[in-house]
């Protein structure tokens, strides 16, 4: 069998290892039809020479390409396009903030959705910048699709939804391969998917929907962290401060619930972190007021726990975000969608 010539683009300019160019540009060869199965291509030798690379990095290609079984070295012939069921479907380079039950639970719905057409590689950054940019920028050009959570901490711990040195990193992504989820709306150019939170709006209209609810209470308090390792958005105290000078409730906004809580009969707290709903309904309990009468309780964010202890509920549709991004790559859709947001009344109010 005659070897193949492989169209090997290699971009001197470009950050991206050469070794790593030639791995791509062997595995678009084969997504374009141009190489196929048991199709033999040059040796570590000869592609060296045709394009002017040293032998190590041509080598190094080849390791890489044999360990993702794209390619195979039969001894004494040479090396050939391996069969390689990942090359044919959709890669998705999915990367998330942090590795909370909720960020999964996205992530797992995406990846059940997307079934058996694609194969996704999940990264975390921690709602660091300095990591963010490197895990975009290790691997550009190298997925089919680019999911994306932007989530950001600044040196106050105080959250930040894009900086510029991410907004630079974004643009660097081909518009038609990106999906920003959860946080969106970012000022970057071109038409890209983007299944969001309305992070201000979301609050205000699920506590519209239980405003008769609350209205048996006297006082609304937020207990929102100003300082967390993965900070909240503003637009959450935003929109509660709304809520409540608009329908003229008397509020406060703690940064936790603390040890020794001065509870008063006939509030209602609004929880984001779990630690505070669990220490809340701690002392609610240890004080023997009852939870819905005494004490009002909401949640941010659902979880079959919180269902299950009947804990009102203030959610994004996790589930939904998934299967709308997945429906994106899946459909080739450059869509910008608001994600569902709802009020789950339970007995906790």
């Amino acid at each position: 069998m005659s070897t193949k010539t492989i169209d090997v683009k290699i971009r001197e300019n470009s950050r991206i290892p050469k070794y790593k160019q030639i791995v791509d540009s062997i595995i678009n060869d084969i997504s374009r039809g141009n190489l196929k199965v048991d199709q033999k291509i040059p040796s570590i030798n000869e592609l060296s020479e045709s394009c002017y690379l040293s032998r190590d990095t041509v080598e190094k290609a080849y390791r890489q390409l044999k360990k993702q079984q794209v390619i195979i070295s039969v001894k004494g012939k040479g090396y050939y396009i391996a069969k390689n069921d990942l090359i044919s479907k959709v890669n998705v380079f999915f990367l998330i903030n942090k590795p909370s039950s909720y960020k999964m639970r996205i992530y797992n719905s995406f990846v059940n959705a997307l079934g058996v057409n694609g194969h996704v590689n999940l990264y975390i950054y921690h709602c660091e910048e300095s990591l963010f940019v490197k895990a975009i920028e290790k691997n550009i050009n190298a997925f089919d699709y680019y999911v994306i959570m932007p989530h950001f901490k600044d040196n106050n711990l105080n959250h930040a939804s894009y900086t510029s040195e991410v907004i630079t990193t974004l643009e660097n992504i081909p518009k038609d391969k990106l999906i920003l989820l959860d946080n969106g709306k970012p000022n970057i150019k071109g038409i890209y998917g983007s299944v969001y939170q309305d992070f201000r709006s979301d609050i205000y209209e699920a506590l519209k929907e239980g405003l008769q609810k609350l209205k048996k209470y006297d006082k609304l308090i937020l207990v929102y962290p100003q300082k967390s390792v993965f900070p909240y958005p503003k637009r959450i105290m935003h929109g509660f401060r709304q809520f409540c000078i608009e329908n003229n409730f008397d509020f406060e906004i703690l940064d936790e619930i603390y040890d020794d809580m001065e509870l008063q009969k006939l509030d209602v707290y609004i929880t984001i972190e779990e630690s505070d709903l669990v220490n809340l309904v701690k002392q609610i309990r240890e004080k023997n007021l009852k939870l819905g009468n005494d004490i009002g309780v909401i949640s941010y964010n659902d979880t079959p726990l919180k269902e299950l202890l009947g804990i009102t509920v203030i959610s994004t549709d996790f589930k939904a975000m998934g299967e709308s991004a997945a429906y994106m790559v899946l459909k080739n859709k450059k869509e910008k969608v608001k994600n569902v947001f709802k009020y789950i009344e339970r007995n906790s109010v």
